[in-house]
């Protein structure tokens, strides 16, 4: 756990670094819901799953992701501190180079 925390941490740090905001997200009743919610300016909105490293989430968090995915917002699964770059720059619409 100390390990996610961690991660959670950096996240957030850098989040706030460029000026988003990364919000804990807890929702009474309702199970399974992702970690963190990132704000980043011009309205771009997402949720982060933080999870230790090589860890998945439970079958409730699963269901949950994918319920968000299907109404249409951006929902990832961070169990890397080298993801954070990679899904700041797709939660504020930057173009990635795939090679």
């Amino acid at each position: 756990m100390a390990e996610e925390k961690k991660l959670e941490q950096k996240l957030v740090k850098a989040v706030r670094d460029i000026g988003g905001l990364a919000l804990k997200f807890v929702s009474p009743g309702c199970d399974g819901v992702p970690d963190r919610l990132i704000l980043i300016a011009y309205g771009k909105v997402a949720f982060v799953e933080v999870k230790a490293k090589g860890k998945k989430p439970r079958p409730i968090q699963i269901r949950r992701i994918n319920q968000i995915k299907n109404l249409g917002f951006l929902v990832f699964i961070l169990d890397d501190e080298k993801d954070i770059p990679s899904i700041i720059q797709q939660v504020k619409g930057d173009q990635i180079n795939v090679t």
